[in-house]
């Protein structure tokens, strides 16, 4: 199974490198105010992969955390629940 995994890692490696060398024309990106770059295509495209990416896991914090949170609410309510009750102490002996 690693092998496999490692062959579609390489191939998928290889087509994102054919990608790249095929992309290699330069782009102005034109922001507000007379803002431009010139950069290649392949930057341009891997930049905005990669902010979305980031946007993504940003946006999944908050959820990720909520859960996390709940679940340690219940295991310490399936802890407090499941502990057997503490030992009552043994009479006191009478004294005389």
């Amino acid at each position: 199974m690693r092998i496999v995994t490692w062959a579609i890692r390489l191939i998928l490696f290889l087509l994102l490198v054919a990608f790249a060398a095929k992309n290699v024309d330069p782009v102005t990106l034109r922001f507000y105010f007379d803002l431009a770059f010139e950069l290649p295509l392949v930057v341009a495209l891997l930049a905005s992969f990669v902010l979305g990416a980031l946007f993504g896991l940003v946006a999944l914090v908050g959820a990720l955390v909520r859960s996390r949170r709940e679940a340690a609410r219940l295991r310490k309510q399936l802890r407090v629940r499941t502990e057997p009750p503490p030992p009552e102490p043994p009479p006191a002996a009478p004294m005389i």
